[in-house]
């Protein structure tokens, strides 16, 4: 089985280390300006709160598990998070519609309205943030940033499978 030098042996070590220093600080800038829009909504909506919000707008309708399991994150993660949305009316709790006991999180229409705002007020700060990029510039940008999330993400999963081949 290769090893992690015998795998970036060919691969230049000045580029890797540019990227990964840049990276580096986009995590940093990322943290500091939380990337949460612009105008008065800026910063109104943690990263959590927004994720969680996100992909059940996306995917509508789900439990704890499920949304555990599609964030890559533990139940009892989602569950702490969620507790607050509830709380506030972003989010609804409701019965399995099949099996009364199972509960599901859904998207309230308060939660639409609050989440259409923070997207609006986020797609306000990229767009100032990419002023003078071309139309190509952002999509590539966005294809390869996707890339890299889902690299990140499988190899976070493999991580927490015991059966995954280790390097």
């Amino acid at each position: 089985m290769p090893t992690t030098q015998d795998m970036t042996s060919h691969l230049d070590p000045g580029l890797l280390d540019a990227l990964q220093h840049q990276v580096a600080i986009f995590a940093r800038r990322a943290e500091q300006t939380r990337l949460g829009g612009v105008g008065q909504v800026r910063n109104s909506m943690d990263r959590a709160a927004y994720l969680l919000l996100n992909r059940l707008d996306q995917e509508g309708p789900m439990g704890v598990k499920a949304l555990a399991a599609g964030m890559g994150i533990d139940s009892s993660t989602v569950t702490r998070q969620v507790a607050p949305l509830v709380d506030t009316g972003l989010v609804k709790r409701t019965s399995h519609p099949e099996d009364g006991r199972a509960v599901v999180l859904q998207l309230s229409p308060r939660g639409q309205t609050r989440l259409e705002e923070v997207r609006s007020s986020r797609r306000e700060l990229m767009a100032q943030v990419t002023d003078g990029w071309s139309e190509q510039e952002r999509e590539s940008f966005c294809t390869l940033l996707t890339r890299f999330n889902s690299a990140l993400s499988a190899r976070q999963s493999a991580s927490q499978d015991p059966a995954a081949p280790t390097s």
